[in-house]
């Protein structure tokens, strides 16, 4: 299942081997009319690269021709001489195909899937699935959602189509996708990638999309799922009865229906292909509560095509397009629960994203040896929201202490239909890279170049009056000071945390990177690869200055591996690798800062709910009448746009990066079997957050600020006061507490996982497959990366790691620790019509941790109640919690609180097939979650709203197990 570094984003593939030396070997495309032919070298040894994914023949003049699968980013084995050598001329058919078990040219470890084999098993048409598969890679049990791999966080991944970087470079968690028929082939890799690839410390989502061939096809494709095919959600209550803060789930749901047609073949035949498709999509979902229900339609569409002019057997153009803009509605009603009644229309919202993309790649083999590609594209996506009650409604929610003290509400609360921010986003990446591929003798030296222009522009600004107003309770016998350090007064049982929130401006990020890699052949069984990329980044704002930047030489990232065929047959192989992966700023960092945020808290006490009237409607809902200011406004969250940004990022500042370790060993026990087993070793030692500063040696200007650092490490910042830069170690300067003065600095950031991971293969050979792994991991350190699951905070890099002491003292398992993985799939064939598959994932959950809201010998916040923000304490209070000087503390370890329960799901398919060779029909009934398992996923995770106080729902679930669901998929394909 591993697979070779082949270059520009591994789009292609290769076939090499040994033969006697001076031999012609042909390889031919039967579909395309492609054909390339090579000598072999006086040292007994072929290659041939830049080979689209698909099935080949292999030929030397003698014998019948052999059958060839070729993968993205895979050398294909076929020894002509020497141990393992495949008889040409003792093969009889073609049909005597070469299956690439054991991949003696790679040093890395990634899973290649190919769309047949998807079709026979119950994979859910999404990238994210199929990546599901791979081991080590697990669904996040983050509110947000995301895939880690091997430990990481959601926001240290990439993702490529056709070799054009289609990931979202605002935040860094989602990605451009087109439909599940458009793809040919998937490979996930999860660590030991080559100098090619960067900016990401996660893993690598890498998809190749069909193209055309001389043969017209074709077909249409229908994907049902009804709601009444969905098991229903069950309603979540707290130990105490009350219902969780979701509110109803028993009646959500929804239906979603999808239909494409596409077709392909060549305009001129051998040399032109075309394939395109259109895909209509109706989905509707439903979100039913006690008093609300909100209804969704999205109606969309989507196109794409690809054109591959082969200008000749030696060069090719490609060109893909595609466009996955989408909108969908929301209609908001009133809703009774009793009667099963949806009542008025009380609100409208809607959403969209998506947008247009393109890529145009160049492939050209200049000689036998020398090979040549350039591409350029551009990726475009969009998150826009917003609703008809934007200009008059402001949002109104509650906390969970309001419901514990007041109950549920059981009438409408403020008249927004959704109580989201209004907020747009339009994000665009203009790709280019140049990569080339050399062979001199035993060596072929890999090099190239690439450039990403990532502009963002967005705003986001709460509707209404642009303030949010939390309803939030306090009973008489709990701790009173707010935030802000004020205390409520005695009486008041109810107050209001009223939140102005404005961020966003233009800005870009020009990425950079250069690379070069040696694979060299020391001996006909030992391979070397030594490689080195450098990156540089430089990110700017509206204005053009610049807020950050790196230069290649602050990136470097070395890379080396070996693979060892230990029989030199191809059968068998030891393989290893290490190296250094950085990734880079994200445009949601610049963007906060540099154009500024306006994020503050005023307190005021509850007086009552007053009756009002909805300006679209006409409708009754309740509205809070605020009392008195409690306190001043806490302004600690503000971020004024920087006139100087050398007060705003540290002038020394050092990128994030990730050493990786891999020692592997794979074997084929014989022509379907195979297994291996590997260690993996990774350390993250550096962040870049906003830290906060309350005290610099030297500079009394830093007394509140949050500038962008390595916390834990030497900084340089510009002192305004003194008019000169600044040095402090951040890890004994930075901080001073409020009370005690005492000043200290913050631990440095530190995440490590070791695995071990076994896998057992058996491969299809048009009767059954089999493919069975185990994954034993650990994952821990005092950061889980730029997220904070934890807490359900996904503002990357801007997640209050470091927004005080005490977040980030604590060393233990991080959320992503899923000790055991194992995953099965499978699929048999009972004859011509009936064939059957099944998929089987269980992991092991993940730890619970506490988080308070102050340490030892300081008054100032660690962090709040808010469930989705950053920042908390290990320390909790047992008595004397009203003053620093008398506080009684205990200190909590990270997972001090146990694990979340094993999460497993069981999914299977039955597929029939019409029995013809003259229509192609095809239907698969797939079951996902087949025990309709609804584990929690996630729990609450805040311990403390104020030091002594104890959350209501500590320890208690937030997220679960999405619920069992069917689909069906009919295709029919026309010849």
């Amino acid at each position: 299942m591993a697979s070779a570094p082949v270059f520009a984003q591994s789009v292609t593939g290769a076939v090499a081997g040994r033969a006697e030396a001076g031999t012609q070997v042909t390889i031919s495309n039967p579909s395309t009319g492609l054909s390339r032919s090579v000598t072999v070298g006086s040292d007994g040894s072929y290659r041939i690269a830049q080979l689209p994914p698909g099935q080949y023949t292999l030929s030397t003049g003698s014998g019948e021709p052999l059958s060839v699968g070729v993968s993205i980013g895979g050398t294909t084995t076929v020894n002509l001489s020497g141990a393992g050598a495949v008889d040409l001329a003792a093969v009889q058919v073609i049909g005597s195909r070469v299956i690439n078990q054991v991949d003696v040219r790679s040093t890395e470890s990634a899973t290649n899937i190919r769309r047949e084999e998807i079709a026979r098993m119950p994979v859910d048409q999404s990238l994210g699935s199929v990546a599901l598969l791979a081991p080590g890679v697990v669904s996040s049990g983050a509110t947000f959602g995301g895939l880690t791999f091997g430990g990481s966080s959601v926001a240290e991944n990439v993702v490529y189509i056709d070799g054009m970087d289609v990931t979202d470079p605002y935040r860094r968690q989602g990605y451009s996708t087109v439909p599940f028929g458009f793809y040919e082939e998937f490979q996930v890799k999860t660590g030991g990638y080559s100098a090619e690839f960067g900016r990401s410390t996660g893993g690598v989502i890498n998809a190749v999309t069909r193209s055309g061939t001389n043969e017209f096809h074709s077909g249409a494709e229908f994907t049902i799922e009804p709601r009444a095919w969905t098991s229903s959600r069950k309603d979540h209550f707290h130990k105490d009865g009350s219902i969780d803060e979701r509110d109803r789930t028993s009646r959500d749901g929804g239906s979603f229906y999808k239909a494409n047609v596409w077709a392909s073949g060549a305009l001129i035949k051998d040399r032109l292909f075309f394939f395109g498709m259109y895909e209509q999509r109706d989905s509707k979902p439903r979100d039913v509560d006690t008093i609300e229900a909100w209804y969704t339609d999205s109606n969309n569409d989507f196109w794409g095509g690809k054109l591959d002019w082969q200008i000749n057997d030696n060069h090719l153009l490609s060109l893909l397009a595609f466009s996955d803009e989408a909108e969908s509605d929301t209609t908001k009603y009133n809703y009774d629960w009793d009667s099963a009644t949806r009542g008025d229309e009380v609100g409208q919202s809607y959403d969209g994203s998506g947008g247009d993309n393109w890529s145009l790649t160049y492939t050209g083999n200049f000689t036998q040896n020398f090979v040549a590609k350039a591409m350029y594209g551009v990726n475009k996506r969009s998150a826009t929201g917003g609703s008809p009650w934007d200009g008059d409604c402001s949002i109104v929610s509650r906390d969970s202490t309001y419901d514990e003290i007041f109950g549920p509400s059981t009438i409408q609360e403020g008249c927004h239909p959704s109580n989201a921010s209004v907020s747009t986003r339009y994000d665009k990446r203009e790709a280019a890279r140049l990569d080339f591929e050399w062979t001199l003798g035993d060596h072929l030296l890999r090099f190239g170049a690439d450039q990403q222009v990532m502009d963002s522009n967005s705003s986001r600004v709460y509707p209404g009056d642009g303030v949010s107003y939390r309803l939030t309770g306090i009973s008489d016998d709990t701790n009173r000071q707010l935030p802000n350090g004020a205390n409520v007064p005695a009486g008041v049982n109810a107050y209001v945390d009223a939140r102005r929130y404005i961020t966003g401006a233009p800005v870009s990020t020009k990425a950079q990177a250069v690379y070069i890699e040696d694979n060299w052949n020391v001996t006909p069984n030992l391979l070397l690869n030594i490689g080195v990329r450098g990156d540089k980044f430089e990110n700017t704002l509206a204005s053009g200055a610049t807020f950050a930047k790196a230069d290649f030489g602050d990136m470097v990232s070395p890379r080396v591996g070996f693979s060892w065929d230990m029989k030199g047959d191809g059968s068998t192989k030891l393989f290893g690798n290490a190296g250094r992966y950085y990734i880079p700023i994200t445009n949601k960092l610049t963007d906060y800062f540099g154009g500024g945020t306006t994020d503050e808290h005023t307190y005021y006490v509850l007086d009552r709910m007053e009756e009002r009237t909805d300006p679209v409607t006409g409708a009754t809902y309740l509205f809070p009448v605020i009392g008195a200011q409690i306190g001043d406004v806490n302004t600690e969250g503000n971020v004024p746009a920087p006139d100087d940004v050398r007060t705003a990022v540290a002038r020394d500042l050092k990128q994030v990066f990730q050493d990786e370790f891999i020692l592997g060993f794979q074997q084929a026990l014989n022509q379907a079997w195979s297994w291996g087993v590997n260690a993996t070793y990774r350390k993250m030692t550096r962040a870049v957050e906003d830290v906060s500063i309350r005290h610099v040696e030297g500079c009394d200007w830093y007394s509140g600020d949050w500038p962008i650092l390595n916390p834990g490490e030497k900084n340089t910042l510009w002192c305004p006061d003194t008019e000169q830069w600044v040095s402090f170690d951040n890890s004994k300067d930075g901080y001073i507490t409020s009370g005690s003065d005492i000043v200290m600095g913050y631990k440095r950031p530190r995440r490590t996982y070791k695995a071990v991971e076994f896998q057992l293969d058996r491969a299809w050979d048009d009767k059954w497959a089999l493919n069975l792994s185990y994954v034993w991991s650990k994952s821990d350190g005092n950061i889980e990366g730029p997220v904070n699951s934890d807490t359900g905070y996904n503002d990357t890099n801007l997640v209050q790691y470091y927004d005080h002491p005490a977040v980030n003292e604590r060393f233990g398992p991080t959320f992503n620790d899923y000790r055991h993985q194992i995953k099965v799939r499978g699929s048999y064939k009972f004859n011509e019509m009936w064939s059957v598959g099944g998929t089987l994932s269980a992991h092991s959950g993940g730890p619970i941790t506490a988080f308070g809201v102050r340490w030892p010998d300081d008054d100032r916040s660690a962090g709040g109640p808010s469930e989705f923000s950053g920042g908390g304490s290990g320390w909790l209070c047992e008595s004397g919690c009203d003053s620093w000087t008398t506080r009684e503390m205990v200190y909590t370890k990270k997972g001090g609180f146990g694990r979340m329960p094993w999460v497993t799901n069981l999914g299977a398919s039955v597929m029939w097939t019409l029995p013809s060779d003259k229509v192609d029909l095809k239907a698969r009934f797939s079951v996902y979650n087949l025990l309709n398992k609804q584990t929690e996923i996630n729990v609450h995770s805040r311990y403390e709203s104020t030091p002594g106080n104890k959350m209501p729902y500590f320890g208690e679930a937030t997220v679960w197990q999405s619920p069992r669901y069917m689909q069906l998929v009919v295709t029919w394909n026309f010849f």
